[in-house]
């Protein structure tokens, strides 16, 4: 056997030309990348599809023919619009989740505002009263309650 042949050629049992459209897509060492194409589209309506498009898309083609092949293998129903569905969907529930958390952050950050306002003035009130007395002993009475900062 010559093991120059291309997956396509060595699939279809025949000898691989110089000029074979599929050698440089489908090569020996990926036999399945052409068996999962064959299996859906067909060798000769990919060589079609191939032979009619600029040679510097082919490459995209033969990868895109590729990916869809194999999805429609995997979920023979839907193929590869069952995954983008899927992926669609998991972007509109990050979606959903980061406004929510910024919907959160900013119900959150209007009370902090509200609070440090009213907590810098009672502080401000306290003035001195955090200050040693005399004998270098603190007033237990004067400490600010800073317990409901961290509801």
């Amino acid at each position: 056997m010559n093991s120059g042949r291309c997956a396509a050629c060595k699939h279809l049992r025949r000898r691989c030309l110089s000029d074979c459209i599929f050698s440089p897509y489908f090569p020996p060492n990926n036999p399945r990348r052409f068996a999962y194409v064959h299996k859906i589209y067909g060798a000769s309506n990919v060589g079609k599809i191939l032979k009619d498009l600029p040679v510097s898309r082919r490459a995209e083609a033969a990868d895109s023919l590729y990916y869809e092949a194999y999805c429609r293998i995997k979920d023979p129903v839907y193929g590869c619009v069952g995954l983008i569905t899927i992926l669609h969907q998991q972007i509109y529930n990050a979606q959903w989740q980061l406004d929510r958390i910024q919907a959160e952050i900013a119900a959150l950050s209007t009370t902090t505002d509200h609070r440090s306002q009213s907590e810098v003035q009672q502080v401000e009130n306290v003035g001195s009263s955090f200050l040693p007395d005399q004998n270098g002993v603190h007033d237990s009475n004067s400490f600010y309650d800073i317990s409901n900062w961290f509801d």
